[in-house]
């Protein structure tokens, strides 16, 4: 007596057999493929296929749409052939953690710069009468430990002294045909509005030194 079919045996979903056959697919298509590496692949497929259906943020209930974003089998065992694995099957990874922004790095204002500047315009005019305090002055300018209205005064000071040594000196040849004496004059009038200039500043960095 031959025993009735089994009816507890319910029949495959339309989206599955649509998923079985695509895999049965590229399992016939990769039979070219080491071992390994074809179990790698299907191994892929299958767990790109189960993500793309279970997604929290994008899935896809219609396997035909999983299955069109896959391409043709042909397709992925070529790519896999030429030694990498398709971008678009590798997992997606998990939303990184928002990266908390660092405060801005405030500046030190040239703190370190500070005595330099104070030492080239009351130190370094007797050496370089001009550069040296012109360098000077621009380091203050960059510094936030002064006003706008001490660095106006100063620069006043530094710029007024190298104009009216030169002056001075243009007057000292024409009164007395001596060109060393004018530039001596020029000499002592730039350095000492650059040791004022400094001195006028020095309290400021006395305060907050």
């Amino acid at each position: 007596m031959t025993s009735a079919p089994n009816q507890d045996t319910a029949p495959l979903a339309h989206a599955d057999v649509i998923v079985l056959d695509y895999l049965a697919a590229l399992w016939a298509e990769s039979e070219g493929l080491a071992p390994e590496l074809r179990d790698e692949l299907m191994t892929t497929v299958a767990d790109y296929i189960a993500a793309r259906r279970t997604s929290v943020s994008d899935a896809l209930s219609d396997p035909e749409q999983i299955v069109g974003r896959l391409g043709p089998p042909e397709a992925l065992v070529a790519s896999v052939r030429r030694g990498r694995m398709p971008s678009h099957l590798r997992m997606p990874l998990p939303p990184a953690l928002p990266v908390r922004a660092r405060p801005p790095v405030q500046p030190h204002g040239g703190a370190g710069s500070d005595p330099a500047a104070l030492a080239l315009l009351m130190g370094g005019g007797f050496v370089l009468p001009v550069i040296s305090p012109v360098a000077a002055m621009a380091m203050v300018s960059a510094s936030p430990r002064w006003s706008v209205s001490q660095k106006t005064a100063t620069w006043v000071l530094v710029l007024g002294s190298m104009f009216g040594g030169f002056v001075l000196s243009v007057l000292t040849v024409a009164a007395t045909d001596a060109p060393g004496l004018a530039l001596l004059v020029a000499y002592l009038v730039a350095v000492t509005g650059s040791m004022i200039a400094g001195c006028t500043l020095l309290p400021q960095m006395s305060r907050r030194g």
